[in-house]
C-alpha cells in the first residue's frame, strides 16, 4: 500500500505548478489549464483525506469539483474563442482593458 502522504504531497507539487502556471504564463488557454491542474490536485486531496478516513465523501465531493470544473471549462473557451475572433490575438494583459 501506498502511505496517503505520498497523495498528499503529489497533490502539492501538481498545486504549486498550477499557481506558478497561472502567474507565469500570459495565454489564457495555458492559465485554464494550470487551474484544472490545480482542481485536479485539490480532488487527489479529497480523495486521500476520504480514503483516510474511511467515508466515500471524498469521492461525492470530486463529483461536484469536477462538474463545476467542466462548466467553467466550457464557458472559459467560448469566452477566449469569442475574444480571438475578435481581436485575433491572446493576451491576459490585453483583456485587462476590456474596451471594444
Amino acid at each position: 500500500m501506498v502511505p496517503e502522504s505520498y497523495y498528499l504531497a503529489l497533490s502539492a507539487a501538481l498545486f504549486v505548478i498550477g499557481v506558478v502556471g497561472v502567474i507565469v504564463r500570459r495565454n489564457p488557454l495555458v492559465i485554464f489549464m494550470s487551474i484544472e491542474l490545480m482542481l485536479n490536485a485539490a480532488n487527489l486531496a479529497f480523495v486521500a483525506f476520504g480514503h483516510r478516513l474511511g467515508s466515500p465523501d471524498g469521492q461525492v465531493l470530486v463529483f461536484f469539483v469536477m462538474a463545476v470544473a467542466a462548466a467553467e471549462v466550457a464557458v472559459g473557451l467560448a469566452i477566449i474563442v469569442a475574444i480571438f475572433r475578435l481581436r485575433r490575438r491572446l493576451s491576459v494583459d490585453d483583456l485587462s482593458v476590456m474596451r471594444w
